[in-house]
C-alpha cells in the first residue's frame, strides 16, 4: 500500500515497491519512525513478517524544520526507502507515505482511524514523542518499549551518587559492566581496571597506517534520493557524498565489518587524537547507523568483547557505547531535554523555553527558516554560565584564522561527520571561551552532523560541552587553551598563530577562568587553574580580556582573523610555567 501525498511524479523506489507489494489486508500495524529501520528487535523481530505491516512516513516538512546537512537528509531518507523494500521482501506489507504535513501525527491519524490502532516502539527522539503524544492519548497509537537499548533506567537511577542528584558516567558504567558481566571475570573487570581512558591520549604521529575508507555502492534508490534533495533541499548547507552514504543493511554489515577488521585495533592509544590527515582517524563512525537502528548497540559490545585485539581499544570501544551513549539517553530522559532542574534548589539554572527556532537563525548570510509555528518548542535553554553570543559565521564556513577550528569545521559540512574529540576540544571548546549560546551551538550540532538527534546533543552539548547545566552529568567545563590541541593534533603547524606564543585560545582560557569565576569557585577541579589565573598580572588579565572581546567581535563580523589583530594588544606571551592552561583532564 502506497500513499503519495503529493505531486511527485513515480519514480524507481515507488515502482519497486509497487511490483513488490503484498495484499495489507489483515495485518497487525506497525508505525517505524525514522530511527528504527531495524526488524532485529520488536514486533519485527518477533512475529510473523507475513501479518504484519509497517507504516513509514517521509516528512518533507521535518527536513526543513532546521537546515539539516544534505547528507542527513540523505542518509535518513534512503535508508528509510530501503528499508521499506527490505521489508516487502520479508513478506511484510508496507505503507510508505509522504505527506506535506507539518506534523507526523497529521499523517498517522487518518491511517490509524483506517487501519486500528498502530503499534509504535517508543522513539528515541523527544521531539517525535511530544508530536505523536496526542495519539497515544487517544489510543490510536499504542506505544511498546523501545528494544535498543542496553541498560535501564532503574540501573541509571542506582548509579546515582547517593544523596544527590549528580549523575557520573564512570560509576553508571562500572554498575552496568558488573550486572551485565561484560568484559568482567568473577566480579572483576577484565585486566583489573574498568576503564583505560586515561591510557588512551595519545597523539597519532603517522603510524600506525590509517585505514582505508570503506565505500558504499551507489544505486538507483540512492541516486534518486539525491536528485530529490537538489531539487528541494538545495539551499541545505553540506556536502552529498553517496559513496560514503551506508543506506541498506549489508552497508551496515559491511561497515561494521571493516570497522572490527580496520579501525577498533587501533582505536584505545588514539581514541583522543585529531589530525588533518583524517577527521576520523581509527573512530568507527557507526554512530549514524546504531542512532537509526541498522546497527545494533548489543549486537556492537557482544561482538567487540570478543575481538582478540588489545583490551585498551576492546574497552574504550565498548565504553563509548555501554557507557557514555547509555548515560547520555538516560540523562536526556530524566531532565526531559534540561526542561526540568535535576537541582532545584540550584539558584543558577534557569531552563527557558524558547518558541520558534531561536538556535539557528541564519546560516551563510540566509534567514532560517521563513516561517515557522510559534509553538514549536525550541528546546531548553540552561544558563549557568550566563552565556549568549551569537554562534559565529566560522561555524557555518567563513574561514576563522584558527587552522583547528577550520579544519574541523570544513570536515563537517563536507562529510557531516567528526570524531567526538574534536566535538568536544575544538568546536565546543572554543564556542565555550567566546560564551557562545548554548543553545544555538547545540541546535548547530543537531542540524550539522549526521548522527545528531535531540537526546544526544543536548547531553553532549548542553551539560558536557559548554557546561550550561552546571556539575549535573559532568565535574567541569571542559575547556583547554592551545597546549592541549597542539599536544593532541597537528593543527598548529598549519595555523598563522604560534600555539606557544601567539594563538589567542590561550587567553581566551584565561579569560574564561575569570569571567565566570564566581560561578566556578566552588568546584574543586578548578581550584588550581582559578588560582593560576587569578595570580597572573594585572596586565596579563587586561590583555585576555581585551583579546577576547577581538576575537569575539572579529568572529562575529565574519572576518578572519591574523597575528596582525593583536599588535595593539601587545606582545602576547605564553602561559607561565606550571599552570594548568590546555591540560584537559576527564570526568
Amino acid at each position: 500500500m502506497t500513499k503519495r501525498r503529493d505531486s511527485s511524479p513515480k519514480g524507481t523506489f515507488l515502482r519497486r515497491l509497487s511490483e513488490r507489494q503484498t495484499d495489507p489486508s489483515g495485518r497487525r500495524w506497525l508505525y517505524v519512525p525514522y530511527d528504527q529501520v531495524t526488524d532485529a528487535i520488536g514486533p519485527l523481530a518477533k512475529e510473523d513478517p507475513r501479518e504484519l505491516g509497517i507504516v513509514l512516513v517521509e516528512n518533507p516538512w521535518k527536513a526543513r524544520r532546521r537546515p539539516y546537512h544534505r547528507q542527513k537528509i540523505a542518509l535518513i531518507i534512503a535508508n528509510l526507502r530501503h528499508f521499506a523494500l527490505e521489508q516487502t521482501a520479508r513478506g511484510v506489507a508496507v505503507c510508505h507515505v509522504v505527506t506535506p504535513a507539518k506534523r507526523y501525527a497529521s499523517a498517522l491519524l487518518p491511517l490509524a482511524r483506517e487501519l486500528g490502532p498502530i503499534r509504535m516502539m517508543r522513539p528515541a527522539e523527544r521531539e517525535l514523542r511530544v508530536d505523536l503524544a496526542p495519539l497515544i492519548k487517544s489510543g490510536l497509537i499504542v506505544e511498546v518499549p523501545h528494544e535498543g537499548w542496553m541498560t535501564t533506567l532503574d540501573q541509571f537511577r542506582r548509579s546515582m551518587t547517593r544523596g544527590t542528584p549528580i549523575w557520573k558516567m564512570d560509576s553508571f558504567y562500572r554498575l552496568v559492566r558488573q550486572e551485565t558481566g561484560i568484559l568482567m571475570e568473577q566480579g572483576k573487570p577484565v585486566g583489573g581496571k574498568f576503564s583505560y581512558d586515561a591510557e588512551n591520549r595519545r597523539p597519532w604521529k603517522g603510524t600506525p597506517a590509517l585505514p582505508t575508507p570503506i565505500t558504499f555502492e551507489e544505486d538507483e534508490i540512492k541516486t534518486e534520493v539525491a536528485e530529490m534533495i537538489d531539487r528541494h533541499f538545495s539551499d541545505h548547507p553540506g556536502s552529498l557524498d553517496l559513496k560514503s552514504l551506508p543506506v541498506t543493511q549489508r552497508d551496515a554489515d559491511n561497515l561494521w565489518a571493516w570497522a572490527k577488521s580496520e579501525a577498533i585495533p587501533s582505536f584505545g592509544p588514539f581514541e583522543d587524537a585529531m589530525s588533518r590527515a583524517s577527521n576520523s582517524l581509527f573512530h568507527t563512525r557507526l554512530s549514524s547507523l546504531m542512532n537509526i537502528g541498522r546497527l545494533l548497540p548489543a549486537d556492537l559490545v557482544r561482538q567487540a568483547a570478543a575481538l582478540p585485539i588489545d583490551l585498551s581499544s576492546k574497552e574504550g570501544f565498548i565504553r563509548q557505547i555501554l557507557g557514555w551513549r547509555e548515560f547520555v539517553h538516560h540523562v536526556h530522559e530524566e531532565t526531559d531535554g534540561f526542561r526540568q532542574n535535576p537541582i532545584p534548589s540550584s539558584p543558577r539554572w534557569t531552563a527557558r523555553l524558547q518558541p520558534g527556532d531561536a538556535g539557528y537563525r541564519h546560516w551563510s548570510g540566509r534567514a532560517w527558516p521563513t516561517s515557522i509555528e510559534e509553538e514549536i518548542d525550541g528546546g531548553a535553554e540552561p544558563t549557568f554560565l550566563g552565556t549568549g553570543s551569537p554562534i559565529p559565521p566560522a561555524y557555518w564556513g567563513k574561514e576563522s584564522g584558527l587552522a583547528c577550528l577550520d579544519q574541523v569545521v570544513k570536515d563537517v559540512w563536507r562529510e557531516g561527520y567528526s570524531h567526538h574529540i574534536t566535538r568536544l576540544m575544538v568546536l565546543s571548546n572554543i564556542a565555550a571561551l567566546l560564551d557562545v549560546s548554548a543553545r544555538e551551538l547545540t541546535d548547530w550540532f543537531w542540524v550539522a552532523y549526521t548522527d545528531a538527534y535531540d537526546w544526544v546533543v543536548e547531553p553532549n552539548v548542553l551539560a558536557m560541552g559548554t557546561f550550561s547545566v552546571g556539575p549535573v552529568m559532568t565535574t567541569k567545563p571542559y575547556v583547554s587553551g592551545s597546549a592541549y590541541i597542539d599536544r593532541m593534533s597537528d593543527y598548529c603547524s598549519a595555523c598563522a598563530f604560534d600555539p606557544k606564543k601567539t594563538c589567542p585560545i590561550t587567553r581566551l582560557y584565561w579569560s574564561y577562568l575569570l569571567r565566570h569565576r564566581d560561578r566556578l569557585r566552588s568546584n574543586p577541579r578548578l581550584s588550581l587553574p582559578l588560582a593560576s589565573a587569578e595570580k597572573r598580572s594585572s596586565q596579563d588579565q587586561s590583555r585576555d580580556e581585551k583579546v577576547f572581546l577581538l576575537v569575539q567581535e572579529t568572529l562575529a563580523r565574519g572576518d578572519k582573523l591574523s597575528p596582525g589583530h593583536f599588535v595593539a594588544v601587545e606582545s602576547l606571551t605564553s602561559p607561565a610555567k606550571g599552570t594548568s592552561a590546555g591540560k584537559k583532564s576527564k570526568s
